[in-house]
């Protein structure tokens, strides 16, 4: 049985003009896929009106909290100690959300209670060393 944890949150989107919008979204995380931490933005926030979702590295989440991380599609970074910056790198262009670190920091400490970080592999590596065994028949 996979665990799936859902935070609610809100986030502010940083214009090229420097001007702030409020946006909600959610933080989601899914024991299912351990690496990985998802953030869903609604329809009405979103370019071609559809639920999007951002998926990326749970560690690139964590580092980025302490220093600036990423070098991809998604990069983290610290704003001060109250806020923290998540950019997502598209063909369109590029969108800088400011989040709340609390917020962030405390669903990042709520995965860990499903999954720790050391054992992220754990799934895969049991499901691998079952069909050794089994020689394909798992």
């Amino acid at each position: 049985m996979h665990v799936t944890l859902q935070q609610p949150t809100g986030a502010r989107l940083i214009t090229a003009t420097d001007h702030e919008l409020a946006i909600p979204a959610t933080l989601r995380y899914t024991s299912a896929d351990p690496p990985a931490v998802h953030i869903d933005f609604p329809p009405h926030v979103t370019v071609d009106g559809e639920v999007t979702t951002w998926s990326f590295a749970r560690v690139l989440l964590g580092e980025g909290l302490r220093a600036p991380a990423g070098i991809g599609n998604v990069r983290v970074r610290p704003a001060g100690s109250a806020h923290t910056y998540v950019e997502f790198h598209a063909a369109q262009g590029v969108a800088v959300l400011r989040f709340t670190t609390a917020d962030l920091t405390r669903f990042l400490a709520r995965t860990y209670t499903v999954v720790a970080p050391d054992e992220e592999t754990v799934g895969a590596e049991l499901d691998q060393g079952l069909v050794a065994l089994f020689g394909g028949r798992v």
